[in-house]
Formats: C-alpha cells, structure tokens, sequence
C-alpha cells in the first residue's frame, strides 16, 4: 500500500482534465504515467490513439484459457471553486485515513487498484495466471469517443469479464456488485424573445421577458411532488436505499424534503431525474432594469436502465419545445446521449467476485443500482454479450467525487485490491 499511495499522489498531481478549453499537456503525462506503471508490472503497454479524442491506454499480461480486462480512466473533472476546497486539488494530502484530491476517488483509484492487484499476483506468483488487458480511458468525464471505438473494435473487450472500477460501495465496508446504471441525455434550450434589450419602464409588462419565459418552460420539468415529468419509471428490485444514510451523504438535515414519490431506491435507479445543469442569463451583480430579450439553459435527463436514449432524448427536446409559453420562439438542440444498463448478474465471473468480495470483507457482497452513467458499458453489451461485465471499486458515497475535496477512504482502496485480487486468482480457478 505504500507504493501505491504513492502511485495514486503522483497521478493526482497531474490536473488532467481533457474537458474543452482545458490543457492537453497535463492529459498526456498522466496517460504516460499510467501507461508506464502498467510496464513497470511487466505488461506490454502502450497508448492507443482514439480518433478525435485522448488515447487509451492497453497493457496486458498473463497467460491462461480466462481473458479478463480492467478498466478504469485517467482523466478527471475540472477542480472547480477552488476556495471550496480545504487543501489544494492537485496537491494529495492524506488526513484521517483519507487521500485527497482531484481524481483520488475518480477514477485513479480505479488505476491503483487494478495495478495493486496485478502487483499481489506477480509478487506472489511470480505470474498473472491468466490473461489481463487493462483499458484506461482518457476522456470519460467529458463523453469521448471510447465506446465509438470499441462499437468499431469488438474483439477488445470479447472477454470472460470485464471489471469496470469507476463506481464504489454503498457504505464503507460494505462490498457491492453494482448491477444497473441509468442512462443520461442532454439537450439546450434558447429562448428568443426581442432583437434587444429593452427599458422594462418604458416597454414592461406587454414585452415578453425571456428569462421568465425560460422559467416557465423549466418549471413543468418536474411536478408538484418533485417527480420528473418527462418519461416514466419502473420498480427497482434490487436492495432498497438506506434513507438516513443517503441524508448523510448528501449533506442534508433529517427533517429535509426529498423530492420525488415512491421507494427512494426507484427514485435513485429506476425512474428518471431531470436537473438544470447551465444558465445562461444576466448575473446578479451589474443587472440593469431591462426586459431580457434571450435566455438559455442546459437540461440534463437521467434515465432508467432500459430507455433507449434516443426515444429519451425525443421526448426531452419535445417536452421543452411544447412547454413554450406566450408564443415565444425556442430552440432546443440535442446534446450528448448515454445508453444505461441492467447487467446479467448469473455467470462464473459473478460467482468469482462474489466469493472474492466476502473474502476479503468477511460479509456477503450486496447488489445496487446506480444513477450515474458510464456510455462504454453499453457498448461491450451491445458488441460482446458474452463478456461478464462487473461494476465494483473504492469511491465510496463519502468520496466526493465531482465535488470540492474529492478523496478516497485508503482501508476500502486496500480491501478492493485484495478482492480484486482474489477474484482474478479464482476466476483463473487457482483458489
């Protein structure tokens, strides 16, 4: 654990965010750290370029009839408000049994924790008995063009499993197999409603404002209960959702409202979430008494599992177009799509990382859905349904990921290693 840790710091000492208008510089160390740590374990590893986007980087290693691929990324999210955060993002410090920074959590721990595991196996064997190609992507935070890439390669990802470390338990010490993601859609919608801005004295009142038009059109996203409006849901059948923990997690006090109707699991997984994610309009600070003439926001839509995210995306930019008030003239462009998924759960990669799970935590492994996305895991469905795809790591619900002051709980990294571990050794039958 040492060395790893002090693997991790180095990777999040490189701000690698392969968002537009963000440096390429710090994007391709990381891609050639990551990619030279993977050889220091003895892998054949390289960067593949991806047209239009970051390269990838492949390792691989091992021999033996089990074919199992690792996946993580290297890239991560912009820092943010930097006064948010107690140290800086890209400076790793560990405090209370955490490691902290930007990309601590996600998803270099993801990176760390295949190398610790490939690390046990070479050190304690002297071999990887079995065969491992590691695939770290460079641009999953910003949508790049990875999945496209494996549509195009299939037999990249033809595996016996494929683990994805880019989610977490749903409590510390508690091992989870995460067995469905929502899908997400986006989409921008403008509205115009004079050539220019105009004196709200002199023209207010019959001058149609376009920020409360905008208002208006954003309002019907969700009801009176706070149910999102566009689409439907289904029941979710996996574990229920700890109430009083996801309030701890999320910050809020315990008498606070929650939106939504029906089992907090289904509002979390199974039934689909609207949220404002952009505006576009005059600040607060320097606002002069005029009637807005255009305003525009960014609308982001999880949706369940099973929706296909172009029936999806349709519904969203037909929801805000028919919610126009007064005539007004909008336009809603379509944005980025990702495909959810409900995974089949039954095969011997499953029963591997079951047994591997309540071995290295001592309790049996709990099944969860998730509300985030992750587009790849759509793809290998669709190119190699024969690949086990497994959805476990080290970000917890304490990790913060996407938020200021990012970490990851060093104890939970070092028992995903060990059951990652465990779980290749039985995969390739050798425990």
């Amino acid at each position: 654990m040492p060395d790893l840790l002090e693997d991790l710091s180095a990777l999040v000492r490189v701000p690698s965010c392969a968002f537009s208008g963000f440096p390429r510089e710090p994007v391709h160390e990381a891609a050639e750290i990551t990619r030279a740590l993977f050889a220091a374990v003895g892998a054949q590893s390289r960067l593949l370029p991806i047209d239009g986007g970051e390269p990838a980087v492949v390792a691989e290693l091992g021999a033996g009839e089990r074919h199992v691929v690792l996946y993580s990324h290297y890239d991560v999210q912009p820092a943010g408000d930097l006064d948010a955060w107690t140290t800086s993002p890209f400076e790793p410090t560990i405090r209370d049994g955490r490691l902290y920074g930007r990309g601590a959590a996600d998803d270099k721990s993801g990176i760390v924790m295949h190398l610790g595991a490939l690390r046990a196996m070479t050190r304690l064997l002297g071999d990887v008995p079995l065969r491992v190609t590691a695939l770290i992507e460079g641009e999953e935070e910003c949508g790049g063009p990875l999945p496209d890439y494996v549509l195009a390669h299939p037999a990249m990802v033809d595996a016996d499993a494929m683990v994805v470390a880019d989610v977490g338990n749903r409590s510390l010490g508690e091992p989870t197999l995460v067995t469905a993601l929502r899908g997400v859609v986006d989409a921008t919608v403008e509205v115009r409603t004079l050539p220019h801005p105009a004196h709200s004295g002199m023209f207010g009142g019959p001058a149609p404002d376009a920020l409360l038009a905008l208002i208006r059109i954003l309002d019907t996203l969700r009801d009176e209960a706070g149910d999102t409006t566009v689409l439907s849901g289904y029941p979710w059948e996996g574990a229920p959702v700890d109430e009083q923990q996801y309030r701890a997690d999320l910050g809020v006090a315990p008498d606070a409202q929650l939106l939504g109707t029906g089992p907090l699991a289904d509002r979390l997984v199974t039934k689909p979430a609207v949220n404002v994610i952009g505006l576009d309009a005059p600040p607060v600070h320097g606002a002069i008494n005029a009637v807005i003439p255009v305003a525009r926001a960014k609308v982001s839509l999880r949706i369940p599992p099973a929706t296909d995210p172009g029936t999806a995306m349709a519904a969203l930019c037909e929801h805000l177009r028919q919610a126009a008030p007064w005539g007004v003239d909008v336009v809603v462009t379509p944005g980025e799509e990702g495909r959810g998924c409900a995974l089949e759960t039954q095969g011997p990669a499953y029963a591997a990382a079951r047994w591997a799970l309540g071995a290295a935590y001592g309790r049996e492994a709990s099944e969860a859905g998730e509300g985030g996305s992750i587009p790849l895991v759509a793809a290998i469905m669709e190119v190699a349904p024969r690949t086990e795809i497994l959805l476990m790591g080290a970000e917890d619900p304490g990790a913060a990921i996407h938020a200021p002051n990012e970490s990851v709980d060093i104890a939970e990294l070092e028992s995903m290693i060990v059951a990652e571990t465990l779980f290749l050794l039985r995969l390739a039958e050798t425990v």
